[in-house]
């Protein structure tokens, strides 16, 4: 599903209730399957979900070693989808991904060409250390990753349904990177950061994943389950008030056009229209993961953050000064109290 899609918020029909219901105890048990072997993460692993049911893709921000690539292999496992794993180097090819046309010769002499697909034609694909590539290569997954189809050759492919990309970056290796394009990380539904996990956690940890029984993760649903629960999110009915904090913090946002003085003079350009559609997806499967049929405003307050910061950019002068996105969409939050 892209986020062009019209969403509908028409009420669910009563004969729609049991599965609905049996469809949240499905993610429910997902989401504690995953805590299993994931440990210390539950706010990112909620996040990641909520993108997943929401239809998008997530960007996972984070040290080495914070479970970002065991966390993509675990969510294949769970949700039962194909997953598939594309490491991101500097000489890495777009055909490497896409995949790409041959030419063969028939045992009647006849010559032709056949398309031999690559890695992206999966329904998890994950994108390890993504600005690593070229911008070439990192170009090659635009199309997939907002139309769910790629062009070779003046043919098109259906990618297969549901299709997510779930991509990781290194913070602080800078040498040999490729800064992400605007236009790509608009792409991402979210931007997740992940951190340290605390100290129980990590314990647990060290207890579960440096024995002799290392606890792997166990398949709880389908790629069927997970459609059904992306229709189910698309079918919520969405309130004014959580309408009109969307529209608020996303227009304030804006330069061009905020009554925020900050914005106007921090931000280099804001957010645009897929960043509303993104936060009203993103409201909806969140609530859906906490077992609601609507979303808040809280909602909205919670997934601001990761919805709208990589779709931002901070002037000159404000990075100069210290001042960082975080402050930005703070204040932007700030106008809803």
């Amino acid at each position: 599903m892209s986020l062009s899609s019209p969403p509908s918020s028409a009420p669910l029909p009563v004969a729609d209730l049991q599965d609905v219901e049996r469809l949240m105890g499905r993610i429910k048990e997902a989401r504690s399957a995953i805590g299993e072997v994931i440990h210390g993460q539950e706010g990112v692993i909620d996040q990641v979900l909520v993108t997943l049911l929401s239809g998008g893709h997530a960007l996972l921000i984070g040290l080495p070693g914070m479970a970002k690539t065991r966390l993509a292999q675990t969510l294949g496992v769970v949700l039962g989808l194909d997953d598939k794993r594309v490491q991101f180097t500097p000489d890495l090819m777009p055909a490497d991904i896409i995949g790409s046309e041959v030419l063969e010769e028939t045992e009647g002499g006849r010559r032709g060409f056949r398309f031999l697909p690559g890695p992206v034609f999966c329904q998890l694909l994950m994108a390890d250390e993504i600005n690593r590539a070229s911008p070439r290569t990192q170009s090659a997954l635009l199309q997939a990753m907002q139309e769910h189809k790629i062009s070779v050759a003046g043919h098109s492919h259906d990618l297969p349904h549901p299709f997510h990309v779930l991509a990781t970056q290194n913070p602080i290796e800078q040498e040999g990177t490729y800064p992400l394009p605007e236009a790509q990380l608009d792409r991402f539904l979210m931007e997740v950061d992940v951190g340290y996990p605390d100290e129980a956690a990590e314990r647990r940890m060290l207890a579960t994943t440096t024995g002799i029984n290392v606890v792997e993760p166990r398949a709880v649903m389908g790629a069927g389950d997970l459609i059904g629960l992306q229709t189910v999110v698309r079918r919520m009915p969405v309130g004014e008030s959580v309408v009109d904090a969307i529209l608020s913090i996303v227009r304030a946002g804006r330069p061009e056009s905020s009554d925020i003085r900050e914005v106007r003079d921090w931000v280099a350009w804001g957010p645009g229209p897929r960043a509303s559609q993104a936060l009203t997806l993103a409201t909806r499967a969140r609530a859906l993961l906490d077992g609601r049929m609507a979303p808040s405003v809280e909602d909205v307050i919670t997934l601001a953050h990761p919805v709208l910061k990589h779709r931002m950019a901070l002037t000159f002068g404000a990075r100069a000064d210290g001042v960082t996105l975080h402050q930005v969409i703070d204040r932007l939050i700030a106008r809803l109290d």
